[in-house]
């Protein structure tokens, strides 16, 4: 059991990195929805249902969707997208 805790400690960190290294918006929110989840399973693991809750429902779900909503309100979810294609 402890090896897995060191593992999803370790995802933590990586997803922590891996956000601010990240140039496409997109993939850093989808990077912060993972940090979240591992993260509430991370409370489950430590007993502690409720703040597992509390970091599914808020730090994957509506923050996220949040973001998503700012992303598409800025079209920078188009732009990445004509970027891409212009590839």
């Amino acid at each position: 059991m402890q090896v897995f805790t060191y593992i999803l400690l370790g995802f933590l960190v990586i997803c922590a990195i891996s956000v601010s290294f990240s140039r496409n918006l997109l993939n850093s929110i989808l990077i912060f929805m993972s940090y979240s989840l591992v993260m509430s399973v991370i409370w489950i693991l430590l007993e502690s249902p409720d703040l597992a809750i509390t970091e599914a429902a808020v730090g994957a779900g509506v923050t996220s969707i949040l973001f998503f909503i700012t992303l598409k309100k800025i079209h920078a979810i188009m732009k990445t997208e004509e970027e891409e294609e212009h590839e």
